[in-house]
């Protein structure tokens, strides 16, 4: 049994950090939207940082990271040499790879670029081609820095990790600002700011690994631990590959439509991602240690228990984030974006998408949790089979709904996908572990549903009357959103919710 810190402490602790990162990552979009707009040149950028984005997911924040945690706390409770032992052969391993990687990443560029915007004109095929060239090698910087965010989670130190994207953020906004204006192009000075904020992020950890890891170079393919992490990470990486597949289509299709289609559902997907990127993913690298330890002492019903806690506060957080963003979307794209290049009838096209986005929110905060119960289990086939199914789905939907549908088409079969993922994730996991997980939670995930319903039509008819006296976007999206949290607390505390919730930490 895990001692130390509650599982909501833990969480607030990466979700404060991860929120300053989300809030400079906020400003981020908010500089970049007002340089670039959803323009052909900033279409451009978001494909030739496709590939790097990618890799990041497969070979480092996402498989890498993911796997090398259970691995490195099982040595960790036995030795502390041994786990040294096996960081030690990761790393060698890493700074071998990944600039091989790097290499034939650029190296292939002028062939697969085209592919994954076979609609852009060929001078805008050029320039993707030139800014992928300048972005790859952000794969080898994130990656030897995921190494080290899985070793500082298993040993419990979950703030820097999070805070270290505030770095990564900080480095594309002097790339899309000062070091910009150095540029006849100005969109060549996003992916110099990658490789900045990228190397911000590596060098942060590194700083705090110091008597956290003692570390020498020893390249053996035959460490026991170095096999096992192939074996967890090659399903894992099959498993993640489905999220970028629908990427891709989707990116794909959108070339075909209007400039600005794939900027539109990128500025949308940023604030659909916002809720989940600080809530969801801190519940999960909270939950994850804790998973683990159950597993490694086979407490099937204490593993049932924590996933059972991380679902009650993913849907008591994410539910209300949802009605709130449908409810005054509109006013915080015109806050945040409408200004400078970006334009009313990007802020109309990006709010048809986000709508559509949203209804698959709640199913991706849970496949961030549900996932990594099958990782604590050393099961990572099964989400690999799962998301395999999830993204035929994605993809059929893609083709059957862009036509008439749009970006909106797009975004509606990503979040169908998404609660598909969800579904039967929790099918499975159910069978595995032969216990229920959700239907003991559902009069409490009912009230909550109730709950954030209710607030998030108060909210918007309350914004459409204050709409007509005034103009000021701060108001406009401030007043709302404050009344739309005093609802959901009020509700959650003549409801009980504040209680169970408060459980979840005992």
């Amino acid at each position: 049994m895990i001692k130390g810190r509650g599982l909501i402490r833990d969480v607030l602790i990466i979700a404060a950090a991860t929120a300053l990162s989300r809030l400079f990552g906020l400003f981020r979009d908010v500089v970049i939207a007002d340089r670039f707009g959803a323009s052909a040149a900033y279409d451009a950028y978001i494909i030739a940082f496709f590939v790097p984005h990618v890799l990041r997911q497969l070979l480092a924040e996402g498989a890498l990271s993911t796997a090398f945690i259970p691995i490195y706390t099982g040595y960790l409770a036995k030795d502390r040499r041994e786990a040294d032992g096996f960081a030690s052969v990761t790393l060698s391993f890493a700074l071998l790879v990944f600039p091989l990687v790097i290499g034939l990443g650029a190296w292939s560029a002028p062939w697969y670029v085209p592919f994954l915007a076979d609609g852009f004109s060929p001078e805008k095929l050029r320039l993707t081609v030139s800014l992928t060239w300048i972005t790859m090698p952000f794969i080898g910087l994130v990656g030897i820095a995921a190494i080290f965010m899985g070793i500082l989670n298993s040993q419990r130190h979950f703030l820097a990790p999070a805070i270290a994207p505030v770095l990564f953020n900080l480095g594309i906004i002097a790339g899309a600002w000062p070091i910009a204006e150095r540029f006849t192009r100005p969109v060549y000075g996003l992916p110099i700011g990658v490789l900045l904020g990228g190397l911000g992020m590596l060098l942060l950890q590194l700083s705090l690994l110091r008597g956290r890891l003692h570390f020498h170079f020893a390249f053996n393919l035959h460490h026991e631990g170095l096999r096992q992490l192939m074996r967890m990470m090659l399903p894992a990486v099959l498993g993640l590959a489905g999220a970028q597949i629908n990427l891709l289509v989707d990116n794909k299709l959108a070339s075909h439509l209007s400039d600005g289609s794939i900027s539109s559902l990128q500025y949308a997907i940023r604030l659909f991602q916002l809720p989940l990127g600080v809530f969801a993913v801190s519940i999960a690298a909270a939950l994850l240690p804790r998973l683990s330890h159950r597993a490694a002492a086979a407490d099937w019903d204490g593993l049932s228990q924590t996933l059972q806690q991380g679902i009650r506060l993913a849907v008591f957080i994410l539910l209300p984030a949802m009605a709130g963003l449908w409810a005054i979307g509109r006013p915080t794209i015109e806050l945040l974006f409408q200004h400078g290049r970006f334009l009313p009838q990007d802020t109309a096209r990006t709010l048809y998408a986000l709508n559509f986005y949203l209804i698959g929110m709640i199913g991706y905060g849970l496949v961030y949790l549900l996932t990594r119960a099958f990782y604590a289990l050393r099961d990572t086939k099964t989400p690999v089979l799962i998301g395999t199914a999830a993204v035929a789905v994605n993809v059929v939907l893609d083709y059957t709904l862009v036509g008439p549908m749009g970006v909106g088409g797009l975004a509606l079969a990503t979040s169908v996908a998404g609660l598909t993922n969800m579904v039967l994730l929790i099918l499975s996991l159910e069978r595995q572990l032969g216990r229920r997980l959700v239907r003991p939670l559902a009069g409490e995930l009912g009230k909550m549903a109730l709950g954030a319903g209710v607030m998030g039509a108060l909210v918007f008819f309350f914004y459409r009357w204050l709409a007509s006296p005034f103009d000021n976007r701060f108001l406009l999206v401030g007043l709302p959103a404050l009344l739309g949290i005093l609802l959901y607390y009020l509700f959650s505390k003549l409801g009980g919710l504040l209680k169970v919730i408060h459980e979840v930490e005992s």
